[in-house]
């Protein structure tokens, strides 16, 4: 047994020797020449520091991974409606990052020169939601920072799913029935924006300005869809009085600010601010599809393309979203960004009817 003992203890010396070489120990002089013959041994050539944290991290992922299993298995078996809260929580969370990376190489584009108007059309489009989504975030993020917030985070998210979580958490299902449900919301608004529009032709000085307002207002009312020509026709109204964006009335825009799913509990001011830009926003994302090209949009990329611009494209066929769009980049590639109030009004005369009004074209 002391034989052995001290055998085991030579050897651990001499792991600790060849530790000491790897740590800079000098290179002249009989300690080195021995500490360098002792190196060449089998022991220190199979163990050395940076190969035992080598597989001491693996030993350690591997077991993480091995448990994590059990307890999704555990979760699935016994509470299979929180594993699938669970399970859309770890999945929304691999999204946010994998967007948060994409936010920074977009971010490193732009700090390198590119303006936001000559991103292409995909990064425009994620670098505009992701600002969305961070600012619905941060309350939730606020709220987890107390010790054990994160099981109240954990209630809000399954009571409260639709006005807590950004669409990265919600399920496949949620987000059909979410986008249903703010698109009603939305939707509430159109029958005010038309009678806002018919006030507001009123003003018009220029008689058949102020009759074609009118008829179009009546014609989407009645349940048809204006053709592309008649909405440009009054084109010119939205880039002065009393349609531009500087010079609407405040309950006017009030009711337009939903349609972008804007608050319009705000000063006048801020909300005149806040609609200009996402107007800007929207004609310059329309501006990069059309570089892109319509064809090339994935069918889940088309049917959001549609929801932003005021169609609820969930209840449509693919090629309905795909023709519905089509029409909308034709008006919207013939506006100036002076004419960008049209834009906003378009929303409703697109949307409103569609596809069940008495003409499409």
């Amino acid at each position: 047994m002391a034989l052995s003992c001290s055998r085991l203890c030579s050897q651990l010396s001499l792991v600790r020797l060849c530790s000491l070489r790897t740590n800079r120990a000098p290179t002249h002089g009989l300690y080195s020449r021995y500490v360098s013959r002792q190196s060449r041994w089998p022991l220190c050539k199979h163990y050395s520091s940076s190969k035992v944290r080598l597989g001491l991290g693996r030993y350690v992922a591997s077991t993480l991974q091995w448990a994590n299993t059990k307890y999704e298995g555990f979760l699935k078996r016994r509470f299979p409606r929180f594993f699938r809260l669970y399970h859309t929580f770890m999945e929304g969370f691999k999204l946010l990052l994998q967007d948060g990376k994409a936010m920074k190489d977009i971010k490193i584009k732009m700090a390198d020169g590119v303006k936001f108007q000559d991103l292409p059309y995909r990064d425009m489009e994620k670098l505009r939601q992701f600002r969305r989504d961070l600012i619905k975030a941060i309350p939730l993020m606020m709220i987890s920072i107390p010790p054990f917030a994160n099981y109240l985070v954990f209630v809000l998210m399954y009571f409260f799913p639709r006005q807590i979580l950004i669409p990265h958490f919600w399920t496949p299902s949620q987000q059909v029935e979410f986008r249903g449900v703010y698109h009603s919301l939305r939707a509430q608004h159109h029958r005010p924006v038309l009678k806002g529009l018919e006030h507001a032709s009123q003003k018009v000085s220029a008689g058949h300005l102020q009759s074609r307002l009118k008829d179009l207002c009546a014609k989407v009312q009645s349940g048809a869809n204006p053709s592309l020509s008649e909405i440009l026709a009054v084109r010119s109204l939205f880039s002065g009085p009393p349609l531009g964006m500087k010079r609407m009335c405040v309950n006017h825009m009030r009711h337009i600010s939903p349609l972008l799913f804007l608050t319009p509990h705000l000063p006048g001011f801020l909300i005149s601010r806040r609609l200009n830009s996402h107007a800007l926003e929207l004609l310059q994302l329309d501006r990069a599809l059309i570089r892109l090209g319509l064809h090339q949009l994935s069918d889940s990329e088309l049917r959001q393309a549609c929801y932003v611009r005021g169609l609820n494209s969930d209840v449509l066929g693919i090629d309905q979203c795909r023709d519905w769009l089509s029409q909308w980049l034709q008006m919207s590639s013939s506006l100036k960004e002076s004419e960008v109030s049209l834009l906003l009004h378009s929303i409703v005369f697109f949307s409103a009817n569609y596809p069940h009004g008495l003409s499409r074209h």
